[in-house]
């Protein structure tokens, strides 16, 4: 009897790369909000008696310190197998990087690189990011603990998985290894290929932030243009509305008194809103609210689309909340209720102390090391600077920093020398590694932190028009732009002439 199996994609499509501050902690609730509605509704596979229907699970046992071989401490690292579509040992392997969040089986049954393997005959691999998900080394989340959270640390497990998974699956040591990964995992994955090109043949890299950086006031600048943008349903008067609404926000805020006390209750703040750290949480939030419209316009499960988004801030709306306070509230409404949450915002206070706990059942879907990892090595803190930005100029970026200090006494100088040695070590947007693919789309507002433009006849790059961040690994729907489906067919075509020539022994020389 055939058997279906609901698919779903993990977190490391859609969480939100930003510093831990409201917006977000708010974005990283909606990639775990996507994630639960693929689980449940999402496409299903039909897998005859035959086939080897279910992905497998494993576990590695890798070093917690790669760089010190006096140190035996190990801990497990989970990986998902699917080798349906497998034509023998000589045939390519799709490894699947995860990222700043816990993976799934989603991760090698739906979406690429599953969706490629027919074609190649691939056995599809993904291997969950240390310190994320069940692949936490035991001993808590202290400081001692997370100096082994790193990219480096990630790739060097990437380096030692191969070597293991090669000789669990008995892959010959001609088969071709391409690393596959969005968002974070994306830049892991062009990474692996650049430090490593005797080991990973070839990457595709999706919506990745190669280019670490402090302050990304960019990512508004893309928001402002995506709300202004006709094409996925934005215009100059839904741009205009959402600084008319912000605008209000901030005169209730200071207005003070009842008018405080109603916003706070109308907008859902948990924090009292007294103190200006906390109204900069809820600014934060809103602004998290809006850009979550951009960053994933068109993606199946989000809360709200630009379209909807302006339809809401644009419309007339009523005469106790007139537009566009009263549709920011609506929009508030919707968010809050789809993802399941009682507060749309925080009180600082109790922000850092969520993040402080060095549980890892406290620390949510991994809050508190991908904090670790901004105030460490990536920066990534939104702000809203000069008239191009519809938003609050709060949280501005010295709050965003104090939370390094706060949670993990990183002073900003360290943080800035931080941003400053990842894109000295990797290259930023001019890594220098062939055969990575970058893919991106021009809706998301991270594609301004990766490589749009091919650096070389060995370094393409494919920016797809109206896209949003990582959606061309979604599974395929009816509903998708051709512009998404000839992106992912140049996928493909690139995929298919990187293995022929590897097949027929044609590399261009110095590939």
């Amino acid at each position: 009897m055939a058997l279906g199996l609901a698919l779903w994609l993990g977190p490391l499509l859609l969480a939100s790369l930003w510093g831990l501050s409201a917006p977000a902690l708010l974005l990283r609730r909606l990639g775990e909000h996507l994630q639960r509605l693929q689980e449940s509704s999402g496409p299903r596979l039909l897998l005859g008696p035959g086939a080897a229907a279910l992905p497998r699970a494993g576990w590695l046992e890798q070093p917690l310190d790669p760089f010190n071989a006096s140190d035996g401490r190990s801990f497990l690292q989970r990986y998902w197998v699917n080798d349906q579509h497998r034509a023998g040992q000589e045939g390519p392997v799709f490894l699947h990087l995860g990222g700043e969040g816990h993976l799934g089986p989603g991760s090698v049954m739906a979406g690429h690189p599953a969706a490629l393997a027919p074609a190649f005959g691939a056995l599809v691999i993904s291997l969950e990011h240390r310190f994320y998900g069940l692949s936490i080394p035991s001993g808590g989340l202290g400081m001692a603990q997370l100096r082994y959270l790193s990219s480096r640390h990630a790739l060097a497990d990437v380096v030692s998985a191969r070597r293991a998974l090669s000789r669990l699956f008995n892959v010959s040591s001609s088969s071709p290894w391409i690393c596959f990964g969005g968002s974070y995992a994306g830049s892991l994955a062009a990474w692996t290929r650049l430090k490593f090109p005797h080991l990973i043949f070839a990457s595709v890299a999706s919506s990745a932030p190669v280019r670490a950086t402090l302050d990304f006031s960019e990512y508004n600048d893309v928001v402002s243009r995506g709300l202004a943008s006709a094409a996925i349903g934005g215009s100059l008067e839904c741009r205009a509305a959402v600084s008319a609404a912000f605008a209000e926000v901030e005169r209730r805020l200071r207005a003070g008194g009842a008018a405080r006390a109603a916003l706070r209750a109308e907008l859902r703040a948990c924090g009292s809103l007294r103190e200006a750290e906390d109204q900069a949480e809820l600014l934060g939030a809103l602004q998290a609210l809006v850009g979550g419209a951009v960053q994933y316009d068109g993606q199946a499960g989000a809360p709200l689309s630009v379209r909807q988004l302006c339809g809401l801030l644009a419309g007339r709306g009523n005469g106790s909340h007139p537009a566009p306070y009263g549709g920011l509230r609506r929009a508030v409404q919707i968010v809050t209720h789809s993802l399941g949450l009682r507060c749309l915002s925080l009180s600082r206070a109790e922000t850092v102390t969520q993040l402080r706990a060095t549980k890892h059942q406290a620390s949510g879907l991994g809050d508190r090391q991908w904090l670790y990892q901004t105030c460490t090595e990536f920066g990534f803190y939104v702000t809203c600077k000069g008239p191009g930005c519809p938003f609050s100029q709060l949280p501005a970026l010295p709050s965003e920093l104090d939370l390094c200090e706060q949670v993990f006494g990183l002073s900003a100088s360290s943080v800035a020398q931080a941003v400053a040695q990842t894109n000295a070590y990797y290259g930023g947007q001019k890594p220098g590694a062939t055969r990575v693919l970058f893919v991106n789309g021009d809706t998301d507002p991270w594609h301004v932190l990766s490589v749009t433009q091919a650096l070389g006849p060995s370094e393409p790059a494919l920016l797809i028009p109206g896209a949003s961040h990582c959606l061309d690994m979604a599974p395929e729907r009816p509903s998708d732009s051709p512009s998404l489906r000839s992106g992912r067919q140049n996928i493909f075509r690139q995929l298919q002439t990187w293995l022929r020539q590897a097949n027929q022994g044609q590399l261009p020389r110095g590939a």
